[in-house]
């Protein structure tokens, strides 16, 4: 089952990237191969918890699905936390963590998933590293796009 953690040192406010990563509904304007995104307004779960459900529409060139999942934004901690709801994954399960550093923050990124197929399991395993990768640069060039170079 492919998993991945990644940690990075970014030039921005931990609120900031937050704020960025946390607003899914702009998703398929950020990464490529999320084609459609509807998410439901999010309820307070806690003072500063946010809770809201999204189904994404993903389209690579042999693979297009939909999957619905929860989203748990919690500012207190600078951390979302996403889990499976419905779709072609037996597993899925992702958060963000955003800790300031005196250069800005650390970005800890954690992601977990298991598709039901065991072909297209195997097939994207080949290419997770190069995926979360090239997730993680999308973020980085939205946040560049949003608040300038450091």
């Amino acid at each position: 089952m492919p998993s991945h953690h990644v940690e990075k040192l970014l030039p921005y406010r931990p609120d900031q990237l937050f704020d960025m990563v946390g607003d899914v509904a702009l998703y398929p304007e950020v990464v490529p191969w999320i084609t459609a995104l509807k998410a439901t307004a999010p309820t307070l779960a806690a003072p500063g918890v946010e809770v809201l459900n999204a189904e994404a529409a993903v389209g690579f060139s042999f693979l297009k699905e939909r999957f619905a999942t929860t989203v748990r934004r919690d500012a207190n901690l600078c951390q979302i936390d996403v889990g499976l709801i419905r779709g072609p994954f037996r597993k899925l399960a992702n958060s963000w963590r955003f800790e300031a550093v005196d250069a800005g923050s650390k970005v800890v990124f954690d992601i977990d998933f298991e598709f039901k197929s065991r072909l297209l399991d195997a097939m994207l395993a080949a290419n997770f590293d190069k995926a979360v990768d090239r997730l993680i640069r999308c973020f980085e060039d939205r946040a560049r796009a949003l608040y300038g170079r450091a």
